[in-house]
């Protein structure tokens, strides 16, 4: 296991969130980078802001409450976002129950969020390639619906890569808010408490 829970956070950081989506202006709205957009409104919503490229990813170092929290964005492409994870937790030694992932759901209605403390990867290749390179499937994580394929046969990438309707726009941007918030609640006051409050 790479990162055992006896592990103690160094150098400063107490709590990773991280927002999963692909890097280039062609995936900008897409259903599969909703973790981009929670991981900016994390930001937006304490006046931060990414500012370096660290990590295979783009960073940003705030506050929450009195913890000190790396927000990654990673630019690997989704299903290598476990090298930018990993390389972010093991320099800052941070234990997999810190690490808060946000990403997309297509088995959830658009708008819906899902808190779970840990879990498999539940299909999605962003999240299952966190899992394998961290070691354990113990990761906190955010799940933002982005709704069901419009039929079976539908093709999953194209679905994912795919942008959202302006009936859905905002759902979906209230939903990446009240993720960005969830992080917050996270890291103040556990995950239970999370699930709690905003599980729909």
């Amino acid at each position: 296991m790479l990162f055992s829970k006896k592990n103690k956070a160094t150098g400063g950081f107490d709590f990773m969130v991280v927002g999963l989506g692909n890097p280039g202006l062609q995936y900008q709205n897409t259903r599969h980078n909703i973790g981009f957009v929670a991981a900016d409104f994390l930001c937006e919503s304490i006046g931060a802001e990414f500012k370096k490229s660290k990590f295979d990813g783009l960073t940003a170092d705030i506050k929450i409450g009195d913890k000190r929290v790396l927000v990654l964005k990673p630019t690997t492409y989704m299903n290598l976002s476990g090298n930018s994870v990993q390389k972010a937790a093991k320099f800052y030694k941070l234990k997999s129950e810190n690490i808060i992932v946000i990403f997309d759901d297509l088995t959830l209605d658009v708008g819906r969020l899902r808190i779970r403390a840990k879990g498999s990867d539940g299909g999605h290749r962003g999240m299952r390639d966190i899992i394998a390179k961290v070691g354990n499937d113990a990761i906190p994580r955010i799940k933002i619906g982005v709704g069901p394929k419009p039929h079976p046969d539908y093709d999953t990438k194209d679905f994912v890569l795919s942008r959202f309707s302006g009936s859905e726009m905002e759902k979906v941007e209230t939903a990446a808010k009240s993720a960005a918030e969830a992080a917050k609640c996270m890291i103040l006051n556990g995950v239970d408490k999370a699930m709690n409050g905003f599980n729909k």
